[in-house]
């Protein structure tokens, strides 16, 4: 197992990619910690560990409020007395055009998609670095933070940031021995913040279909794991190739 033993924080974890990455992880022997805002979702996701015969526990906390990740960070120390790993995956999209985009909205976006893993990652590494233990911290940012686009404006700049957190992340964090990645997906699962998911949509990519949850699961476990012990500060696209293909040109 890759990570027998050791306790993961998971954010957004009751649906979609977070879900898939909390039952990988718990199948590779994690004990995980399943945060999202929604009471029913988070403990559905633990349940469903649990029945597998996994590790887990349900979470409530708003990652853009420093008071519920303090909290969040001692509730889980409290019960598994330490933390190895955070995912940081809870964000919200605005969907918007710039002069549809009220202050509210861009607001919202940067504190739940930027800030959270900003406080997220200050206060696990606070505990990571009292532990006196290596960490592993996984961003997951989106091709929405490379390229513009034509609807969402304060998604694509709050994800730009997450790219350059990661970076200054990890070299902040390195002599604490703490490593910092980042996952770059496009397209997987379903749309940020919502449960529907359609895996025949219409997709451009070189892999010629819709991501699903668990390809990019499959990726963050990588990350987390000593599989990629010499890769730090780093961005690991996981969007079927989309970001290798110029402009214009049409999937084979």
């Amino acid at each position: 197992m890759k990570l027998k033993g050791q306790v993961a924080i998971i954010t957004g974890a009751g649906r979609n990619i977070g879900e898939d990455t909390a039952k990988l992880f718990a199948s590779e022997g994690a004990k995980v910690a399943v945060v999202d805002t929604h009471k029913g979702r988070a403990d559905t996701v633990a349940a469903d560990i649990v029945k597998q015969n996994g590790e887990a526990a349900g979470f409530v906390a708003d990652v853009s409020s420093e008071a519920e990740v303090e909290t969040l960070v001692k509730d889980v120390t409290a019960k598994w007395g330490k933390v190895d790993i955070l995912v940081n995956n809870a964000a919200v999209s605005d969907n918007k055009h710039i002069l549809d985009c009220t202050k509210e909205d861009w607001d919202r976006v940067m504190a739940v998609t930027l800030t959270g893993p900003f406080l997220m990652s200050k206060h696990v590494a606070k505990q990571m670095i009292a532990q006196k233990s290596a960490g592993k911290i996984v961003n997951v940012g989106s091709t929405s933070g490379f390229f513009g686009r034509s609807r969402a404006i304060a998604y694509t700049t709050a994800k730009a940031g997450v790219a350059n957190f990661t970076r200054s992340l990890a070299v902040q964090l390195a002599k604490h021995k703490i490593r910092v990645n980042c996952v770059v997906p496009n397209k997987i699962g379903s749309p940020v913040g919502k449960d529907e998911f359609d895996p025949t949509r219409p997709v451009v990519n070189l892999a010629g279909r819709a991501g699903l949850p668990i390809d990019l699961a499959r990726a963050i476990l990588f990350l987390a794991s000593d599989d990629s012990e010499f890769i730090v500060g780093d961005m690991l696209f996981v969007d079927g190739g989309l970001a290798a293909m110029m402009i214009g040109d049409n999937a084979p």
